[in-house]
């Protein structure tokens, strides 16, 4: 029987436009259960007592709901649930994510770990918000800490070369320091080729950048974006919460103030939580 968590996986996944055939596998249920589920709208009720004496109970939806959306960082999550009112620790939200870890949809890719201070990988997102009262598409730079998944954003009007390394520079004077690495795509403002099985040849500009900061310059393998897959996730998160919770703006520089006030507020609760 579906518990009240898998059936808001469900509908996480259903949205995402995962197949119902997939989402039977992950879950390890027959389809027709999950089709069956999708028709009827809402949560089974009624055969199953809910868990006691667990303050995570009340926010298994947001949890379920942000691991349908890809989140999987506990602290990250742990963040958006303490807002709602939760008390209880993170190692009750670990010990409910735990179980659940096998149904993260990039399980078959092994992970990368870098040791503090080696990498940091670097994206871009794009999200449509209004801007003094107008609709505007909004390309934002995201760069990520490999090892404690710290993070940075910042928010323009396109991704060239010069907002490509403005954004890189932003988050160097942000983390106050700079990783022994840089992991970008294969976007032509940082990597004019890479061919499988050969190096890639880098922006005369970037090397520059480099030389400059003191960094080594990394890019992905061709079709394997997936290598800087903890910056994509944050892009992702962002999306579905800095841009969800702030949906208007008063210019570009009222929408970068409102971003490092939100970063802000990540550091506290991921220092908080470390100490």
């Amino acid at each position: 029987m579906l518990r009240k968590e898998d059936f808001l996986m469900i509908q996480a996944l259903a949205r995402r436009g995962v197949y119902q055939c997939d989402i039977a596998a992950q879950l390890g249920v027959h389809p027709k259960t999950v089709s069956r589920a999708l028709q009827r709208g809402e949560a089974p009720t009624g055969r199953r007592r809910p868990e006691r004496g667990s303050k995570l109970v009340p926010y298994h939806g947001t949890v379920d709901r942000l691991l349908g959306e890809g989140v999987w960082n506990a602290v990250v999550i742990l963040r958006e649930i303490q807002a709602q009112g939760y008390t209880g620790s993170i190692t009750t939200l670990k010990d409910y994510m735990r179980p659940k870890r096998s149904l993260r949809p990039s399980g078959a890719t092994v992970r990368f770990e870098t040791p503090p201070g080696r990498q940091l990988q670097s994206d871009w997102g794009q999200v449509v918000t209004r801007i003094a009262g107008e609709e505007t598409e909004v390309h934002f730079i995201v760069n990520t800490l490999g090892y404690s998944r710290r993070f940075h954003f910042w928010c323009t009007d396109c991704e060239d070369a010069e907002h490509t390394y403005e954004g890189l520079i932003r988050s160097y004077e942000w983390f106050g320091g700079v990783a022994e690495e840089t992991l970008v795509d294969n976007q032509k403002v940082a990597v004019l080729e890479h061919r499988s099985g050969s190096k890639p040849r880098f922006n005369e500009r970037f090397l520059d950048l480099a030389g400059h900061y003191g960094f080594t310059p990394r890019a992905c393998k061709p079709a394997r974006a997936q290598t800087k897959g903890k910056d994509e996730r944050m892009v992702g998160y962002i999306k579905h919460h800095f841009f969800v919770r702030y949906r208007d703006f008063e210019s570009w520089a009222h929408m970068n103030q409102l971003a490092e006030q939100w970063l802000s507020v990540a550091v506290e609760y991921s220092t908080r939580i470390a100490g």
